[in-house]
């Protein structure tokens, strides 16, 4: 796998998954190994940047399939959106999860973890496949996590920021609630292990550890309460000539009458992702810059920005607010000397409200909310903010009917 970072490469790999994706509950949870993955989209370095959105890949397959056949998929989809709701609403979980990394010894065993040798097969091949791809299977990703907790025994906060770091789709809440829920500390009492039995069946008989792994350890012991937080909302935009800023985050281009996008010339901030990382995350901004004619900032944030502002003598700035992870940490201090308005998309208003406990709570009304994108209220937003109205798709009719045809559609 080594996606282009282009909205043009995104948009053909959706309309490539489309026709199978009728298929995708019942092959999903196959690892068929780095060089077959027609049963899964690998879509997901493209929605965690936004170069394509949640709502696009979902009017996609809706107009493919019946919601029957494409929910698992959709549910799928929606998972980001909870774990993203989840994290806005319990920010400190991410401060906690930065204090007990700070803490955690980079040991020997720590070491062979990550260079691959510790002498379990399925272990290393996928520790192998994720420094050089950026890319494991989600199945890989669940059962590496419960390995490296369980049989291990190392802190699962080095998992974590082993896999944020070379990742593609490398999201700080998905990624972080995910291995506090292997561990058993996202929902208390209630963790995954790995079995070599499972193993075997899902890899087609690639790997079989068995005697190998720990396979009757308990779920950690718990951490802390963590309180939830009201969501707050930004208000409308204020008024005047404003300019969006763009950073990697969210890469969905607004009504603006300026754009410039800023990527920091130290990635140690960013939590020291990988070249590969750093690579997809500054060519997916600098894809949408060509695209919208934005000017690229550099050096220090507020000066960089503050500067362009004067340049283009903005009233005001565009942000597409920052999720909880490195980038908000980022902008902590954000200063451009102008108003900054912090938006936040549709598709994030209406879902983020439920991820306030369980995924179930945000499961049940996942069939109203898919049944309204193609043509309920309100409305959604296409990629330059302009309303998509009943009956009508972010990809138009054009997509639709060449995705029936078996050709790419064309780029927006």
């Amino acid at each position: 796998m080594n996606p282009t970072p282009t909205r043009a490469a995104g948009l053909d790999r959706l309309a490539s998954f489309v026709p199978n994706s009728g298929r995708y509950a019942r092959l999903r949870n196959f690892d068929l190994g780095p060089d077959d993955r027609s049963n899964v989209s690998t879509l997901s370095p493209y929605l965690r940047t936004r170069l394509i959105t949640e709502e696009e890949v979902a009017l996609a397959v809706l107009e493919r399939f019946a919601p029957s056949t494409v929910d698992k998929f959709l549910q799928e989809v929606a998972w980001r959106t909870y774990w993203k709701g989840w994290l806005e609403m319990r920010p400190q979980v991410w401060d906690a999860y930065l204090d007990g990394l700070s803490k955690c010894d980079r040991n020997g065993s720590y070491r062979d973890a990550v260079a691959s040798r510790t002498g379990i097969e399925c272990f290393d091949f996928w520790a192998r496949e994720l420094v050089e791809t950026g890319y494991l299977h989600n199945h890989a990703r669940m059962w590496f996590a419960s390995i490296w907790i369980f049989t291990l025994r190392l802190p699962w906060q080095l998992g974590a920021d082993f896999f944020l770091r070379h990742l593609l789709d490398g999201d700080p809440a998905s990624n972080t609630l995910s291995w506090r829920w292997v561990a058993g500390l996202h929902t208390t009492g209630k963790h995954y292990l790995a079995r070599a039995s499972n193993i075997a069946k899902s890899t087609g008989g690639r790997f079989n550890p068995v005697g190998q792994l720990d396979e009757r350890a308990g779920p950690l012991p718990p951490d802390a309460d963590f309180e939830r937080r009201a969501l707050a909302f930004p208000d409308p935009p204020p008024t005047g000539r404003l300019g969006q800023l763009l950073i990697p985050d969210d890469l969905t281009p607004l009504d603006a009458e300026a754009t410039a996008g800023w990527f920091p010339e130290n990635a140690e901030v960013l939590g020291a992702p990988s070249e590969m990382t750093i690579r997809f995350q500054r060519g997916a901004l600098h894809d949408v810059l060509d695209r919208t004619g934005g000017e690229r900032l550099h050096g220090d944030l507020s000066e960089a920005a503050r500067a362009w502002a004067e340049r283009e003598r903005l009233d005001g700035i565009l942000l597409t607010r920052p999720t909880v992870g490195p980038w908000r940490d980022v902008f902590k201090d954000f200063d451009p000397g102008i108003p900054v308005h912090h938006h936040i998309g549709d598709w994030d208003r209406q879902l983020w409200p439920h991820a306030t406990a369980g995924f179930f709570k945000l499961k049940k009304r996942l069939p109203k909310f898919f049944a309204n994108l193609g043509g309920g209220a309100p409305p959604l937003r296409d990629l330059f903010g302009e309303p998509v109205w009943a009956g009508s798709s972010l990809l138009g009719n054009r997509c639709r009917r060449s995705w029936d045809e078996g050709v790419p559609p064309p780029s927006l």
